[in-house]
């Protein structure tokens, strides 16, 4: 999703990052796009540099968030933000890296993108999670992550804190335990567990995490207008 930056819009628009361009698609939603076959006539083009890309999915209708045993809880839906969002007042939160997949049509995964997880260690369970989920900054395919380098890097006002690989977690049997007993919309989110370790972050900074196949999601934790 992604809107251009002169003509901002909440929910933006259907995309397809395609090189240094943006290709507008016609679908409304990233949900009616997986649920009409992954194809969708194309409008407009963009440069990239002159959008802003947003949360592939602003209003998912479920999240479901893993640990390594893979369990899950779920998650607030209105806690998504996008790239470059800003999250958090407190003086220290806390990042936990996640890869996320994307519910598509007939419950399959459609897709994959970033999670950055932030949590408030001030706030008492279960609000101190309960604040900024972002996702971003693109969805790729099953295709796309495969034979892809298998480290995610988190950088903390441009200096790497942690480097996690995450190629071991089972998203089929994930899939498989979320659908049990209930159905999977398109759009919904599978969080897969925390990459590494957290990463402690004293705001105001810049938060990058960075995966090849995906991109950057990048984040401004604390006051933006003093980020470093």
């Amino acid at each position: 999703m992604f809107h251009p930056v002169d003509h901002p819009l909440e929910r933006g628009w259907v995309g397809r990052v395609d090189g240094d361009r943006v290709v507008q698609l016609a679908a409304q939603t990233l949900q009616s796009f997986f649920t009409g076959g992954g194809a969708a006539r194309e409008h407009a083009v963009y440069p990239l540099a002159a959008v802003r890309l947003l949360a592939p999915v602003l209003h998912p209708p479920a999240v479901r968030a893993f640990d390594e045993r893979g369990a899950f809880e779920f998650r607030n839906p209105a806690s998504i933000v996008g790239p470059d969002a800003t999250v958090g007042t407190a003086s220290t939160l806390e990042l936990l890296p996640r890869l996320a997949a994307v519910v598509g049509v007939d419950g399959a995964i459609g897709g994959y993108t970033l999670c950055a997880d932030w949590r408030r260690p001030e706030a008492r369970p279960p609000k101190d999670r309960d604040f900024a989920l972002a996702t971003g900054p693109v969805v790729v395919t099953q295709d796309e992550l495969d034979g892809a380098a298998s480290e995610l890097v988190v950088r903390v006002g441009g200096e790497e804190r942690a480097r996690a690989s995450l190629d071991a977690f089972d998203w089929d049997g994930a899939r498989e335990l979320a659908l049990a007993g209930t159905r999977l919309f398109p759009g919904d989110l599978l969080v897969g567990p925390v990459a590494g370790p957290s990463v402690e972050v004293d705001s105001p900074r810049v938060v990058e995490l960075a995966y090849p196949a995906i991109g950057t999601l990048r984040q401004l934790a604390g006051d933006a207008g003093r980020a470093a």
